[in-house]
């Protein structure tokens, strides 16, 4: 997911996406609700948890495009599949089960029977194929259709040509069949987005339901809506007792929405908030005072800051349509010259990891080392920017970097700058506003430029696929080689995971080498509860597992 679709990087990204791709929040004070008696370790109902957010773009899962919208889409809504909020595995949700034919074409999903929406309603499998042509109609301008253009019949309706999905086919009440373009392999990791969750179409049939929709959805989630979203204030779930699965242990949930992320930290020192993000700067006191999760990802009193790893890559972009970039010896020069570890010392309290390539640490197949060039070697960058035809960067052009300013990306700018200055390459600094940054990127208007990639879904195919395909709108790189398209479509194509696994290694190994991109850092949490809080878990893919969560006395 590109930081396009993260509305709370134009606000905290100092934190997060390290500067930025979600943001988020934590203390020990009662925020609301009654809480139940701690028994030892055993679960108890009751109580209200109190959640830092930004303010969401959407909160209806048709549109649901980053990490904040996405948090509550998640609560409050079930797709067909889940996963496992530490370890990524694929687990079931709203299908009880799904096969796939031998090709890969053609997946079938079984729903569970007896699941209900919160307006007491039975989910069918028509509410998929309604929800998902929700999102297919160009008319309601859905900025995530992505997840589905494998799909049978979405060019058609992208181009106003159709109306309906043509590969989902409703064969009864509980059984869903989808059928693809083409042989994908993972496709059952798409369907676990949350934005793919069914959708009541009786609440949607009239412009006055709608607009009462988007601002308070009805789902088929463990929470529902306790009254609309109150914007820039708050937005309260409470616990679906009907939901299919087991029943939430707590009340409720309040999500706090925030300006900025050194409030909410306020907040949370001042017993206010249950979940925060840690400003800048502050991770290593906040980890003395609160101490250290073992795990990373799971809340436990007195080792109450997440550090682990995230499914999140931050790089350079480095135009390859530009007439000097387009140079592959000069883009590995460039990447060579680049000290990650610096970066991750400076800024970031040496609480990330260096980049050594797309796929960040977590993901299935994941290869240390991947790219060659992403790693800092001086003295070999020097040497490839002499074979380059520049020598100590003689004759060189000034090269322009860009990025997105006021979010905390300056600091890693400057230092990227001087690592280059360092090699011979004279570097000019070009901070814009987020919405004119974006549409430079879009039309290939710059040389350099900085963005953050977070797992739409726990597979390779989500890093290479729509950073590194020709075609792809998220490649901004405008990388293109024939070699990686049909590996890429290979990989999709083949049905044996272990095998289909390799041709995507084999692919990123072969974008690494051409060097499209600068690979910087692989993100980690910088988060921290509170003490009343247990069994919490925040995971790798930035999303709090709330079904779970209990609150102590």
């Amino acid at each position: 997911m590109s930081e396009r679709f993260r509305k709370v990087l134009a606000v905290s990204l100092a934190v997060v996406l390290a500067l930025g791709i979600s943001g988020l929040a934590g203390c020990a004070k009662k925020t609301g609700g009654e809480t139940g008696g701690e028994t030892g370790n055993k679960p108890v109902k009751g109580g209200t948890l109190s959640f830092y957010l930004n303010e969401p773009a959407f909160i209806d899962p048709y549109n649901a495009q980053e990490s904040e919208g996405v948090q509550v889409v998640s609560a409050v809504f079930d797709s067909l599949v889940d996963f496992d909020p530490i370890t990524s595995e694929i687990r079931p949700a709203a299908a009880e089960s799904w096969e796939s034919n031998e090709d890969a074409t053609v997946w079938t999903f079984h729903l569970r029977k007896g699941a209900k929406f919160h307006n007491g309603r039975e989910v069918k499998a028509e509410d998929f194929k309604y929800a998902w042509e929700r999102i297919c109609n160009p008319e309601n301008k859905s900025e995530i259709s992505y997840h589905l253009s494998a799909v049978k019949g979405y060019d058609e309706m992208q181009e106003g040509k159709a109306t309906e999905l043509e590969g989902v086919k409703v064969v009864d009440d509980y059984t869903l069949q989808v059928t693809l373009k083409e042989p994908f392999g993972d496709f059952e990791y798409v369907v676990g987005h949350p934005a793919l969750a069914p959708v009541p179409k009786e609440e949607l049939d009239t412009p006055e339901k709608a607009k009462a929709f988007a601002d308070k959805p009805i789902g088929n989630g463990p929470f529902m809506m306790a009254e609309p979203w109150k914007h820039d204030q708050e937005i309260k779930i409470v616990r679906f007792d009907d939901y299919y699965g087991e029943p939430a242990y707590l009340d409720g949930v309040d999500f706090k929405i925030f300006k900025d992320e050194e409030t909410a930290f306020l907040e949370f020192k001042a017993g206010n908030l249950d979940f925060t993000s840690i400003p800048s700067g502050q991770l290593k006191a906040t980890i003395q005072q609160y101490g250290e999760s073992p795990d990373g990802y799971t809340v436990e009193p007195g080792k109450q800051v997440l550090t682990g790893s995230e499914l999140a890559v931050y790089y350079v972009i480095l135009n390859n349509k530009d007439k000097l970039l387009a140079n592959k010896t000069l883009r590995q020069a460039f990447s060579l010259a680049v000290n990650r570890q610096a970066i991750v010392d400076s800024v970031f309290e040496g609480t990330r990891d260096p980049a050594t390539g797309i796929v960040p640490k977590g993901i299935v197949g994941y290869q240390d080392g991947a790219w060659p060039y992403a790693k800092y070697d001086k003295e070999q960058a020097a040497k490839l920017l002499a074979e380059a035809g520049y020598p100590e960067g003689k004759g060189l052009p000034e090269v322009t970097l860009s990025y997105n300013s006021g979010s905390g990306h300056e600091a890693i700018m400057e230092l990227i700058a001087s690592d280059l200055k360092a090699l011979g390459v004279n570097v000019k600094l070009d901070g814009q506003e987020w919405a004119q940054y974006l549409d430079k990127l879009d039309a290939g208007e710059f040389q350099m430029g900085r963005l953050g990639w977070i797992a739409d879904y726990p597979i390779m195919d989500n890093f290479l696929y729509p950073l590194f395909q020709s075609k792809s709108a998220d490649n901004h790189s405008f990388y293109a080689n024939p070699q990686v398209d049909s590996l890429l479509a290979e990989a999709r194509k083949t049905p044996d995971a272990d095998a289909r696994i390799e041709k995507y290694r084999e692919a990123e190994r072969m974008i690494g080498e051409d060097a499209p991109v600068i690979p910087i850092v692989f993100y980690k949490h910088g988060r921290v509860g509170s003490d009343r809080i247990r069994d919490f878990v925040y995971g790798p893919m930035g999303i709090a597992a709330l079904d779970k969560a209990w609150i102590a006395q």
